[in-house]
């Protein structure tokens, strides 16, 4: 049985990455929300 989580940095990015993010309206408003919050890490 495989394990629940095989990290991939590619796959990461295009799912998590920040232009990825910036790519849409409602990625540009988590990336907003977590400036708000003041992550040091706005995206993977």
């Amino acid at each position: 049985m495989l394990q629940t989580f095989n990290p991939k940095v590619r796959q990461r990015k295009s799912v998590h990455g920040f232009r990825q993010r910036m790519s849409s309206a409602n990625g540009r408003n988590v990336i907003k929300r977590r400036r708000q919050k003041g992550r040091k890490k706005l995206s993977a």
